[in-house]
């Protein structure tokens, strides 16, 4: 069996091991383990197929985890609109309690509603900044 044959074994391998787990590493690794491959089907050698891949692969690694830190860190689930989507939606609140707590009809139901940190509790068109349980977060619009 040719050396570049073995190589793509070992790449779709890595690549059905990443499905399995969700290891995002796995499909980095895979791609330095192609570039092997390509490197038999050029004719290197053996030391330069295994350089190429661990390169590769570990600058693939390396630059992913650098692109993932400089990322900003995923919102809560409860503050998150791609999990939640009632986060950004618009109710209406008529009154406040003293104690920054109100009552609200949205969706079919009465939400119990709290005011975000800092907010002022002022009656009128309110957003939906975060759920909490059962109860609604919002802020003034």
């Amino acid at each position: 069996m040719a050396e570049s044959t073995l190589w793509w074994l070992l790449a779709g391998g890595m690549i059905a091991l990443e499905l399995l787990t969700g290891t995002f590493y796995l499909l980095m690794l895979s791609l330095g383990v192609a570039g092997a491959a390509i490197a038999a089907h050029l004719g290197a050698s053996v030391t330069v197929q295994l350089v190429v891949a661990a390169l590769l692969g570990g600058g693939c690694v390396l630059a992913w985890r650098s692109y993932k830190k400089h990322q900003p860190p995923a919102l809560p689930a409860g503050a998150n609109r791609d999990v939640n989507l009632d986060i950004g939606e618009t109710l209406h609140i008529d009154a406040w309690n003293d104690d920054g707590t109100s009552t609200a009809k949205y969706r079919g139901a009465t939400w119990s509603v709290t005011l975000r940190t800092g907010a002022a509790s002022a009656p009128g068109l309110h957003r939906i900044v975060e759920v909490v349980g059962s109860r609604l977060m919002v802020e003034k619009v």
